[in-house]
């Protein structure tokens, strides 16, 4: 398909939208950057997405899906009112295409009868020979150009009868409805004022080279509908396509995942919504297009009747949830850190404003690393911190994520449990769960000389950080603060009255974030302690191995040791402390 594309379409002047952007690995190599695709996804080399200030063939930055059909519209548009001729063409997958955002996409580009090109990349389907020779004979004859002219020209001549001439060709246009509702099978595209095309083998170069570069010359918004197979020449992605989607390490020649040995924090909320089910049928899982990523995969098949995953629709998902909590169920909506944001208002509007018991396990939050900053969770803390009714938690470790989500089941309202992608530290799990005291941090170690406050895996971060603080002669203590809100507001206001120092760790955004709630409660109570905010500054990350960006924001152990010694000066470093600064400096 990406060659085919590249034969008919000049990328440098043509516009070509790639949804999501996974799609876009061929394009990259064909377009100058078959050299650098051994850096793809690491720090300083290029992006998993389409990245415009990556190169000059990607016409708009996709990482989230579903917006493919919306940017080409803007891009059409600006250039019919500029009055420039070059071709529009989007590229979207068919789980993209589950979108709402997409349809409406649809909606407004058929209405305006746009000149663009919407390629279906279908690979859930496949083409029998019959269907195949069909569609193929069907889509060669609509996509010459002597089709569009013969039809207008018969109409006319149709018209232009004498006493029944008009009443032929109404009676002519009613039968050709008819007929296509029976024999062209993407009516619903042709409803929406596209001209549908398909479906096409999208593994044929000469059959996608003949209907794209007839297509591209004719009116109107055209939907192209080509049919392909996930994984295609590696087996062990074509066997199990959906492991393959969004890959980590693997063993190439066998297809076997390279993992590490503690579990993850999404399989372990995996395994608790499995049992947490056996002893509790009003609890269901929710999510968009994410089973697999989300952990719930075991759960679908344990509990299909109580599982749903409703597409790459959040939106939707969210207030679905509300509808069932309304109802007397415990929906736990399983969601991405950065796919959340596309919810913010279903949740506010539908959830929290009926302070309804839905929970929220959003993973993935903080830095995700090699998909970089269209899927960093980093926003989650700041714009779900300001809705009303919202309780917000966060683990630093297993048992406090099973017990966050333990307790999330008994608040009658909405709660949100965020965790990181990966490995929790590699506590062992305890049996039997506990109900944590809403808003009630935990002192981890006991110190003297500062105070360090953390949040999630920030207080891992910290945990480190103090160990080496020790070993230089600085004794810090170190705060779980646990809830984002409901802060511990007596333990955050007794901190200033015991430390001269306070450092504030978080993954998260520092504008309106954890460490901004707390600023917030010492202003509240006329507090103004001598702080250090410590997280990620108002930019947007690049992509990266985790630990990589961790240190460029000063948030590795090291890091923090060092932003601490830095800011305050009055502590007593030795000479070999000051000569480490110099190192990690240089």
């Amino acid at each position: 398909m990406t060659i085919a594309l590249h034969t008919v379409f000049d990328s440098q002047n043509d516009r070509i939208i790639w949804d999501v952007g996974h799609q876009s690995y061929v394009h990259k190599i064909l377009t100058g950057r078959y050299e650098k695709m051994n850096t793809l996804r690491q720090w300083g080399g290029l992006s998993g997405f389409p990245k415009s200030n990556e190169s000059i063939h990607d016409a708009f930055d996709t990482g989230h899906s579903s917006t493919s059909i919306s940017a080409a519209v803007g891009l059409a548009l600006a250039r019919d009112l500029d009055n420039l001729d070059h071709s529009v063409v989007a590229v979207i997958g068919d789980g993209a295409l589950t979108g709402g955002m997409a349809f409406e996409a649809l909606n407004h580009a058929g209405h305006e009868a746009l000149d663009l090109i919407v390629i279906l990349n279908d690979n859930e389907m496949s083409i029998s020979k019959n269907v195949g020779a069909l569609s193929a004979y069907l889509s060669k004859l609509r996509t010459e150009p002597t089709y569009s002219r013969t039809k207008g020209e018969i109409e006319s001549v149709l018209h232009k009868v004498p006493l029944i001439g008009d009443k032929i060709a109404r009676c002519a246009s009613w039968m050709k409805e008819k007929i296509k509702y029976l024999m062209v099978p993407g009516i619903i595209f042709e409803e929406l004022g596209f001209t549908y095309i398909g479906p096409v083998d999208g593994h044929s170069v000469p059959e996608l080279t003949g209907v794209l570069n007839n297509s591209r010359h004719m009116k109107g918004p055209i939907l192209l509908h080509a049919i392909t197979q996930k994984g295609r020449g590696y087996e062990p992605a074509s066997n199990n396509p959906s492991l393959f989607h969004g890959i980590g390490p693997f063993d190439i020649k066998t297809g076997s995942i390279i993992s590490g040995q503690s579990k993850s924090y999404t399989e372990i909320f995996g395994e608790f919504m499995m049992q947490q089910a056996k002893v509790d049928p009003r609890i269901v899982g929710i999510t968009a297009a994410m089973t697999s990523g989300t952990g719930l995969a075991k759960f679908s098949k344990e509990y299909p009747e109580r599982f749903y995953d409703v597409g790459i629709c959040e939106q939707h998902a969210v207030t679905m949830a509300a509808g069932m909590a309304k109802a007397g169920m415990r929906p736990i909506v399983a969601i991405y850190s950065t796919f959340l944001q596309r919810a913010f208002d279903q949740i506010l509007h539908d959830v929290a404003l009926q302070n309804l018991p839905v929970v929220f396990a959003v993973d993935r939050a903080g830095l995700v690393g090699e998909d970089g900053p269209t899927h960093h969770g980093l926003f989650d803390m700041a714009f779900l911190r300001i809705i009303p009714n919202l309780t917000i938690m966060s683990p630093s470790d297993e048992n406090e994520l099973l017990d966050m989500l333990f307790t999330s089941i008994s608040i009658n309202g909405p709660s949100v449990i965020r965790y990181p992608r990966g490995a929790g530290p590699g506590n062992a799990i305890n049996e039997v769960r506990k109900i944590i005291e809403l808003g009630s941090a935990r002192v981890l170690r006991e110190g003297k000389d500062l105070a360090v406050l953390a949040i999630g895996r920030g207080v891992n971060l910290g945990f480190d950080a103090c160990l080496i603080l020790e070993k230089r002669g600085i004794d810090a203590a170190l705060i779980d603060a646990r809830f984002v809100k409901p802060i511990d507001s007596d333990l955050i206001n007794d901190l200033p009255k015991e430390f001269e120092k306070i450092v504030l760790i978080e993954e998260g955004c520092l504008a309106g974030g954890f460490s901004s709630a707390c600023l917030e409660k010492w202003q509240e109570s006329s507090y103004f302690p001598n702080v250090l905010r410590l997280g990620v500054p108002d930019a947007f990350i690049e992509h990266g191995n985790t630990n990589q960006l961790l240190a460029n924001m000063n948030l590795d152990a090291e890091g923090i040791v060092d932003a601490i010694i830095k800011h305050w000066d009055d502590f007593n470093r030795p000479k070999q402390t000051l000569e480490l600064l110099s190192v990690r400096k240089n």
